[in-house]
């Protein structure tokens, strides 16, 4: 039994090229284990080679991210990221072979991403495609009985309706009331957080929320099923870290501020967490 279960880590990016054994080694050597996330064909591949090459501790989501439907100049206001995508066509039978692996627990990060959308181009056609992958990759999961990994970044209107329109239309696919996804690294409101809670999913917090006191009176009244943590690594790097890239060994820090949050301690917040994982991606 691990004590902490990275969920959303991405030591397949070109950021860990040169290491990624290596950090990959150090967090299970600190029983913390990981989800590597694909975001195109490329590294959902490589996040299942990863996964294959230990007997346990890192598995695999695998999909097609928003921002890799298009070629799109993506930077982040923090200087985090910035780097340039190229466009992939989404193939449903790829993505449904390498999800029938043993190791992939996932289906993600899919989902809706409007603040990098290239506003020199087809503004409508951008946001419906997305919608329409978004979707495709929702059924490959749920004919496949397996978890989501959303990503939605300034589209939770459209999110919404079309998480709500989907379930409603696909009753015979959701036969029980389990949780069946995540919204990863949750950034909305607790209005917002309930919306998604009623809809049958989870969410997951990254070292965002050692360094933002946003999202403290949300984390005080949550539920104990309801939340998991993530580095969302190379990315969002915790305190007292910022500055230097992430790596999921760091995901201590996010249930460390959680249970100063709610008045827990930092073994209760691991058990909790690592339970809720080991129970949404049947691990």
């Amino acid at each position: 039994m691990p004590k902490l279960i990275d969920t959303h880590a991405h030591v397949n990016f070109n950021a860990f090229i040169t290491d990624s054994d290596e950090v990959i080694h150090r967090a299970l050597n600190e029983d913390t284990w990981m989800i590597l996330v694909g975001t195109e064909y490329k590294t959902s591949k490589r996040a299942l080679d990863f996964a294959n090459k230990y007997q346990k501790g890192v598995y695999t989501a695998i999909g097609l991210h928003p921002i890799h439907l298009e070629a799109v100049h993506a930077e982040d206001e923090n200087n985090e990221y910035d780097f340039v995508t190229k466009s992939e066509e989404f193939s449903y039978d790829n993505y449904e072979k390498l999800a029938r692996f043993e190791k992939v627990v996932a289906i993600g990060e899919i989902g809706l991403d409007y603040h990098h959308i290239n506003l020199t181009g087809d503004v409508k056609a951008i946001k419906n495609k997305q919608k329409e992958i978004f979707i495709q990759q929702l059924i490959l999961a749920r004919r496949l009985n397996l978890p989501v990994i959303i990503h939605c970044r300034q589209a939770h209107d459209d999110m919404l309706a079309i998480l709500q329109d989907f379930k409603k239309q696909n009753k015979e696919l959701f036969p029980t009331n389990n949780a069946w996804g995540v919204m990863h690294c949750f950034s909305g409101d607790e209005d917002l957080a309930w919306k998604y809670f009623s809809l049958g999913l989870i969410i997951s917090f990254t070292g965002l929320i050692t360094f933002s006191k946003m999202w403290d009176d949300l984390i005080r009244k949550m539920p104990f099923e309801k939340f998991m943590v993530e580095t969302d690594c190379p990315y969002m790097t915790p305190e007292p870290f910022r500055g230097k890239r992430n790596e999921p060994v760091l995901v201590k820090h996010v249930a460390q501020r959680i249970a100063e949050i709610k008045n827990l301690t930092v073994e209760k917040v691991a058990e909790i967490t690592t339970a809720n994982a080991k129970e949404l991606f049947s691990i």
